[in-house]
């Protein structure tokens, strides 16, 4: 337990950083360049994450190979597996960075964003897409440091990254007054310097890394294994970020007040499931480390630990948000508006009761991903967006908001409901297989 907590913390603070970024970044173009700037940044908020959430998880999954090698001392496969990782990354940078521009435009109509913020949504994604090498070269070169069990080296490039990229929108918005443009140019910019700092980081520190002759040779066998992994852990955050347009759409029925409490809570839930995510990456590596280890108790004991984490966790969060959900809601919304504060607050209690299932939920998915199993952990997220989709479509119109509140509980009760046997299911295969394997 102690080891996945040193493991998590730096993971926790990262997330949060995150956060705190998108909230300041938010404030900043709000209050500086007015409600339209602010709405074509909101507007494009969905497709941002459909995008760069397929980075994030790809990358992480292209990563979880490399622990599996690590953990089993296999230094010369993992090597290879670094080697075809970011060949892969890179070839995908480019497709995704051309496919987006392309479409930027288009869909944006079909989203029918307003035609008075419409200009300012492309202007603002265009540039995040031209910086999505950037994206997969930080993402891609911090999830192998973690596969090597430093968690804290790509936390503290991050927290620099959110740094620059805070002082970058003033400067881009207020001296060279850029717009729209300007918030995304810092964005792109202060990526770009973290993955740069993580390849110097690597290559300074980790002799282990460096690749023999033979080993730089791309193999077709080693990408299809790491596109195996990858591509379902990607696709889990596009699915993920459907299952909640489809919510939003029905919120949007709801009227001015529900939406805008909605929009208060969001921000709330996003910061506590910041620590869920982080301990999920941790007993991702730790079950790939300790699969390539053949320590298979020690995986059982790691997930142990975690849900004990988690499920701590999510009860003090709950506790926290039951008693104060209101008042932390109102940093954004005025204390005035009583009935946006109360719906807020039923929104935050109602998901908070299920706290714990989301603990179990992104842990055991998370150990399944490191074990080398994404494809079939990858149904849990199917079955969160068709959960989400049924009550958007069937439930919410029929009884209101009290259902919007329940929406997210019975996302993560299908999958976990899923993911349980499944993991027993992942250990006694992986288990059988180490047996039939002659010594």
């Amino acid at each position: 337990m102690r080891l996945i907590l040193n493991f998590t913390i730096p993971l926790i603070l990262g997330n949060l950083f995150q956060q705190i970024y998108n909230i300041a970044d938010s404030i900043i173009v709000g209050r500086t360049l007015g409600t339209d700037a602010l709405a074509s940044v909101g507007a494009s908020t969905s497709i941002v994450f459909l995008i760069i959430g397929f980075v994030m998880g790809t990358c992480s999954g292209f990563a979880i190979p490399v622990a599996q090698n690590y953990g089993g001392r296999q230094f010369s496969d993992m090597r290879c597996y670094v080697m075809n990782g970011m060949l892969l990354a890179a070839g995908l940078a480019v497709v995704l960075t051309v496919l987006t521009c392309i479409f930027c435009m288009p869909i944006l109509t079909w989203m029918g964003t307003p035609e008075n913020i419409i200009q300012g949504g492309y202007d603002y994604l265009i540039v995040i897409f031209i910086g999505i090498p950037f994206s997969f070269l930080y993402n891609m070169l911090a999830g192998i440091i973690r596969s090597l069990g430093d968690s804290r080296t790509p936390f503290l490039f991050l927290l620099l990254s959110t740094v620059l990229n805070i002082i970058g929108d003033f400067v881009f918005i207020l001296y060279f007054h850029m717009g729209v443009e300007g918030a995304a140019i810092a964005t792109v910019l202060a990526q770009a310097v973290s993955g740069i700092l993580c390849l110097i980081y690597m290559q300074r520190r980790f002799d282990i890394l460096k690749l023999q002759p033979e080993e730089k040779k791309p193999s077709p066998a080693l990408m299809g294994r790491l596109l195996y992994i990858g591509i379902p852990m990607g696709l889990q955050f596009s699915i993920t970020a459907i299952g909640s347009i489809m919510l939003q759409t029905a919120i949007n029925g709801l009227g001015t007040v529900i939406v805008t409490a909605y929009a208060a809570a969001m921000k709330i839930k996003q910061l506590v499931m910041c620590p869920f995510d982080a301990i999920g990456n941790a007993m991702a590596t730790f079950g790939g480390q300790n699969l390539g280890a053949a320590k298979y108790k020690r995986i059982y004991q790691g997930l142990r630990a975690s849900l004990t984490i988690g499920i701590v966790y999510g009860i003090i969060a709950f506790l926290i948000l039951f008693f104060q959900g209101s008042n932390i809601a109102s940093l954004f919304i005025d204390k005035s508006n009583v009935e946006i504060l109360a719906a807020a607050q039923q929104y935050l209690t109602t998901i908070g009761i299920f706290y714990f299932v989301l603990a179990i939920l992104v842990i055991t998915r998370s150990a399944i991903q490191g074990l080398g199993y994404s494809m079939l952990a990858f149904f849990a997220g199917a079955l969160e967006m068709i959960a989400r989709t049924f009550m958007a479509l069937a439930i919410i119109p029929r009884y209101g908001y009290p259902a919007a509140c329940f929406t997210d509980p019975a996302a993560w009760v299908s999958a976990t409901v899923f993911l349980i046997p499944l993991f027993f299911y992942v250990m006694r295969k992986i288990q059988k297989k180490a047996k039939a394997v002659p010594l």
